[in-house]
């Protein structure tokens, strides 16, 4: 419960939290960020890290001046790219064995299914879709691997959707993210990206929910 509650704090007071980083490492904190997005959008085991809300923190961070809003375009940008990359090759080599496992202690195979289900219907595409949306966005390149989507093919929208979703978030918080409401209200604000980022995968899952029912009546 404790952990909970912590990881709720870090969340609602994430610029406080991240400008504690910045006091405290220095420029280092670029090393943590890059990490910390090339592991979320990287590592299938790992879709808890915080993304969206963590670019646009550290964009409102750059708009006070605290950290340079290029390098942070530039640095996660590549994060983003270089994750999404080795996500691809971990499906590719090892995808197919994974996802016929039943009860994997570390993968959640209904994000699998989810997933797999979203790149279906949306292709290529999915790869640049799938970076705003949480936790589909961890586990799209994987299932793209594990599809053996051809690789110049999957950089393409690996690269576009990378520089799209980081640029983005990182400008947008750097222009919203200094307006004293914006700072007043920080921890709204970034429960309200989190909220928009999930929505279009609820819909979709009740959306599927609900022609799963109309078939079994039918």
């Amino acid at each position: 419960m404790e952990f909970i509650t912590q990881i709720i704090d870090i969340v609602l007071h994430l610029d406080t939290h991240l400008y504690s980083l910045v006091t405290q490492y220095g420029v280092w904190v670029y090393a943590i960020l890059f990490l910390i997005i090339f592991s979320e959008t990287g590592f299938v085991v790992t879709p808890f890290l915080p993304g969206d809300s963590l670019l646009f923190a550290a964009g409102a961070l750059a708009a006070s001046g605290a950290l340079d809003a290029m390098w942070l375009f530039w640095l996660l940008g590549l994060a983003a790219v270089l994750g999404n990359t080795l996500n691809y090759g971990i499906g590719h080599l090892l995808g197919p064995k994974v996802f016929n496992k039943e009860g994997s202690r570390f993968l959640n195979r209904k994000y699998l299914d989810q997933a797999h289900g979203f790149y279906e219907k949306y292709g290529g595409k999915a790869i640049v879709i799938s970076r705003f949306i949480p936790i589909i966005r961890t586990f799209a390149p994987f299932v793209a691997g594990i599809g053996s989507m051809h690789y110049a093919r999957f950089q393409f929208y690996n690269i576009s959707g990378g520089i799209l979703w980081v640029g983005s978030l990182v400008y947008a918080g750097y222009l919203f993210g200094n307006m004293p409401w914006v700072k007043e209200n920080f921890g709204a604000v970034i429960v309200a990206i989190i909220i928009v980022s999930i929505l279009p995968a609820v819909i979709e899952y009740f959306r599927q929910r609900s022609l799963n029912k109309n078939k079994e009546i039918v």
